[in-house]
């Protein structure tokens, strides 16, 4: 043990990961389906209920 302070380079960052981006046509076909199963659904919920 010695009173010599070692300097260490610190580690390299991490390079960040690219986001995953949807397509333009992948993106408008799952607004769709999105909104085509909310209006099943309210369909459904109103069939039920007697609404």
């Amino acid at each position: 043990m010695s009173n010599v302070i070692k300097f260490e380079r610190p580690p390299e960052p991490k390079a960040p990961k690219p986001k995953r981006s949807v397509t333009p046509g992948a993106r408008k076909a799952l607004i769709w389906v999105g909104a085509a199963a909310a209006i099943v659904a309210a369909w459904g919920y109103f069939t039920v209920t007697g609404g």
